[in-house]
This record gives structure tokens, sequence and C-alpha cells, in this order.
């Protein structure tokens, strides 16, 4: 399996996956939006901690050690603070090792929202899974009342292929989700 790219740049923003050393700017990062990221995730939650972020850093390397999931983290161009993370999870390839799908997640923090960050970085995240990877498909599951994430879904150019019970985990419970999926450009 290839490895992900350094860094991968368009306007405004870079993508690179999450290191060693990662683990203070993640944890700034989620600490800022605490509110609204602990609302949709259940590992984020009022007492994160610096060494909840060092265990999810660890976690999200070895991941990509083992070829199971790309966690990449959004930052400014200019600047080296972490606004969010974008990621290719549950990796499927084809029995033959060619193709296959994966799941496109992203979140991006409060102060970064509506300025089409996380589109940008989903973006690049989709284009290594294609090129790099070599995937056919991505698919992006969200909550039916998760607008926003519906609309970088859209902007990707990515169609609503269906809906799944019990797909996704929201405040500790399966719930039901909408899935959209994206496929490589000609």
């Amino acid at each position: 399996m290839s490895s992900p790219p350094r860094s991968h740049q368009q306007a405004l923003i870079s993508i690179r996956p999450i290191r060693d050393g990662d683990a203070s700017l993640l944890f700034n990062a989620v600490r800022e939006s605490i509110e609204s990221l602990s609302y949709w995730f259940t590992w984020c939650t009022p007492e994160y901690s610096l060494a909840d972020a060092e265990q999810r850093v660890a976690g999200w390397m070895q991941l990509r050690e083992s070829g199971e999931a790309f966690v990449f983290g959004i930052f400014g161009e200019s600047t080296s603070e972490l606004l969010g993370c974008v990621g290719l999870n549950d990796l499927k390839h084809e029995a033959d090792g060619s193709g296959g799908s994966a799941n496109l997640g992203y979140w991006i923090g409060d102060a970064h929202r509506g300025r089409g960050i996380t589109t940008r970085a989903a973006t690049m995240a989709a284009e290594f899974g294609f090129d790099e990877l070599g995937l056919k498909q991505l698919e992006i599951a969200t909550l039916p009342h998760n607008h926003a994430s519906q609309r970088v879904a859209e902007k990707l150019g990515a169609m609503r292929d269906s809906s799944r019970q019990r797909l996704l985990d929201f405040q500790g419970e399966a719930v039901d989700a909408l899935v959209f999926t994206l496929h490589p450009k000609d």
C-alpha cells in the first residue's frame, strides 16, 4: 500500500497526515469547539484531555501504518494551527487488491466554518483516495439533520445514494444515516 503524501496544498489550506507531535494541536482544536463537536462525536466530551488527544493521534498513526485508515490534519496555509481533520476509513479492497472503497469523514472547528475549508480539505483527501490508493468509490455518511455535512458532500459532487438504518453512532445510539457516493472524475 502506498504511503500517504507528506502534504497536499490547495488555496488557503493544506492537509497532511496526523503525526507524532500533533496531539497538542488536536487538543487545542477540539477544546476550542468542544460544545459543538461533543454534539456529533461520542469521543468528544467536556473532559477531553491532552492524554485523550495523544491516544487518538497514536491510534490514527497505527491505522495509517496498517493501511486501515488515513487521517489528515487540516492546516491554515500560513499557520501551523490545526483547523480540523479529514480522513478515509473503513477501507475495503477488492479480492484481487485493486480498487475498493472507503468512508470519507470530516470535521472543522467552529471558527473556521462557512468558508469552504471543509470542502477543499475533503476534495484533497478524496483525490488521495482515488489517485494514491486506487479507490473506485467513497461514501460519506451523514446524519439526516447534519445539513452542513450534506452540503459538503454535494459540493464534492457526491450523489445521495441511500438511507441506511442504524449506520452511525450518534450520542451513544445507532441511528439511521443518509449516504452519499463519490466516484473519481474521468
